[in-house]
C-alpha cells in the first residue's frame, strides 16, 4: 500500500523552548553526522555556553534525521540509542514515525537509497536560497509502498546488520588509533620509551640534555622532516572535474583534505601519507591536515604525498607528523600553503638511533594491518548492502518472513 512520508511520520514535532527545564544538551550539527555516523556531538552547557542559534530540534529514539542542505552529502542518520537531551540544528529535517505504521529502521534504510538522495539533490539544485536545499515537506511528500510491518522488520534487521558490523569496525579502528597514539605520545612527546632495562626513561633517571626545542633525552637531536620523509610529489596529475565526470568510477581521487571523486585509472599503488599543501592544511590547534592511504589510488596537486625513509614505516610517519605543530612553516594570509622546502626544514625531534623508531614500528604496524583490514571489510559490506537495498526496497528480492499462527 502507498503513503506518503507526511503520512508516517511527524515532521519536526518538537523544539526546544524557554519552558523546558534543561541545565545541559548535548547538540548535534549536520556536518557531524555523515551516513549514519556520529563523529562528534557536543555537551553545552545553559546559561554558560553560548548555544548555537540553530540549536533547536528535540530528538528521541527511532528518529531518522536528514540534512536539508546538499542532500547528496549524505548528512542523515537514525537515532538507536537514547541520549539525553539531545538537540540538534534547524539544518535537519527530523522525521518521527508512527511505530504502528512504519519500522523507523525500514524507512531510514528507504530514504537513505541514492535513487532518494539523487531525486533530493535534483530538487535543491532548484532552491532560489545561497547554497542547494529542500524544505522538510519535499520529504514529507515522498510516496513509499509499505509491505507488511513484519515484512519490514525483517527486510531492516537483513540492512542493519551489515551496519551493525561496519559500526563494530570502526569502534576496533577508533581504538587501535588511540593506542597507537598514545603509545607514540609515551615514546616520543613524554620521553618514556624503554630505556636498556626496559624501564620507562625518563621517569627511570634517564639523562635530559638542554635543546632548542627544550629538555630532550641524551642521544636524541634537533633535525629536520626532511631526514625521515620522502616527497612524491613530482607525480601527481590534476584533473578537473569536467575531466573526472568522463571518467568510470573505480579507484580514489584525493585532494588536499579528502577524499574527492574516483576515477578510472592510478599513479600511486602502496601505502602513502597524504598532508595537505594548500587550502586546507592545518586544524585549529595548527597541526597538519593528514590522510592514511593505501592501494591504487591518484592524487591531485593540493596533497603531499609522503612515505618514510628506507627502515622507517609509513604507519610512523602518520603519527609523527600527526603530533607536529606546523604553524610555523604556513605561508599566505588567503590561501594558506605549505611547501616542499618548509615542510622538509621543519624542526623534528630525533633518536640518533633510528633502531628505536623500529621498535615502536614493530609494536604498532599490527594495529595499522588490522585497521586497513577492518575498513577494506567494510568497503565490502557496504557494497552488498548498497546493492541489496533498491532490490529489497522494490521487492525484486523478498525476505521469507514467518506467518502468524
Amino acid at each position: 500500500m502507498k503513503y506518503k512520508i507526511e503520512e508516517l511520520c511527524e515532521i519536526n514535532s518538537e523544539n526546544i523552548s524557554k519552558s523546558d527545564d534543561i541545565k545541559y544538551i548535548y547538540y548535534l550539527d549536520t556536518s557531524n553526522l555523515t551516513r549514519g555516523t556520529i563523529n562528534e556531538i557536543q555537551k553545552l552547557i545553559v546559561g554558560k555556553d553560548k548555544l548555537p542559534s540553530r540549536a533547536k530540534r528535540k530528538v528521541k529514539v527511532n528518529d531518522i534525521l536528514i540534512s536539508t542542505v546538499r542532500p547528496n552529502q549524505r548528512h542523515y542518520g537514525i537515532i538507536r540509542k537514547e541520549i539525553e537531551n539531545l538537540i540538534v540544528s534547524t539544518g535537519f529535517a527530523v522525521l518521527s514515525p508512527n511505530l504502528k505504521k512504519v519500522n523507523p529502521e525500514y524507512l531510514y534504510w528507504y530514504l537513505t537509497q541514492d535513487s532518494i538522495v539523487n531525486y533530493l539533490q535534483s530538487i535543491a539544485e532548484t532552491s532560489t536560497s545561497a547554497y542547494p536545499s529542500i524544505k522538510p515537506s519535499v520529504i514529507g511528500g515522498l510516496e513509499i509502498d509499505l509491505p507488511k510491518l513484519e515484512e519490514q522488520k525483517a527486510i531492516a534487521n537483513i540492512l542493519s546488520t551489515l551496519d551493525e558490523k561496519i559500526e563494530t569496525n570502526n569502534q576496533i579502528n577508533e581504538k587501535l588509533e588511540e593506542m597507537a597514539q598514545a603509545l607514540f605520545k609515551h615514546w616520543f612527546v613524554d620521553f618514556e620509551f624503554p630505556n636498556e632495562n626496559g624501564k620507562p626513561y625518563k621517569s627511570s633517571g634517564g639523562e635530559m640534555v638542554e635543546s632548542e626545542l627544550g629538555m630532550i633525552p641524551k642521544g636524541w637531536r634537533v633535525g629536520k622532516v626532511g631526514e625521515i620523509i620522502q616527497l612524491f610529489d613530482h607525480k601527481r596529475i590534476p584533473l578537473s572535474k569536467k575531466e573526472r565526470d568522463k571518467r568510470d568510477k573505480i579507484y580514489p581521487y584525493y585532494g588536499a583534505a579528502s577524499l574527492m571523486d574516483y576515477v578510472d585509472d592510478f599513479i600511486f599503488n602502496g601505502l602513502y601519507i597524504l598532508l595537505g599543501e594548500d587550502g586546507t592544511v592545518v586544524d585549529d590547534s595548527g597541526y597538519p591536515i593528514i590522510q592514511y592511504v593505501w592501494g591504487k589510488f591518484w592524487v591531485n596537486n593540493h596533497a603531499h604525498v609522503i612515505k618514510g625513509i628506507e627502515n622507517i614505516s609509513e604507519d610512523f610517519i602518520y603519527l609523527y607528523l600527526r603530533n607536529i605543530n606546523v604553524n610555523s612553516i604556513v605561508t599566505g594570509a588567503v590561501q594558506k600553503k605549505i611547501s616542499q622546502q618548509n615542510l622538509k626544514n621543519l624542526k623534528a625531534l630525533l633518536p640518533n638511533n633510528y633502531d628505536l623508531i623500529k621498535e615502536f614500528s614493530f609494536i604498532v604496524n599490527p594495529w595499522f594491518t588490522l585497521l586497513r583490514n577492518n575498513i577494506e571489510q567494510n568497503r565490502r559490506l557496504e557494497k552488498v548492502r548498497d546493492t541489496l537495498l533498491p532490490k529489497l526496497m522494490s521487492g525484486e528480492i523478498r525476505v521469507p518472513v514467518e506467518e502468524e499462527k
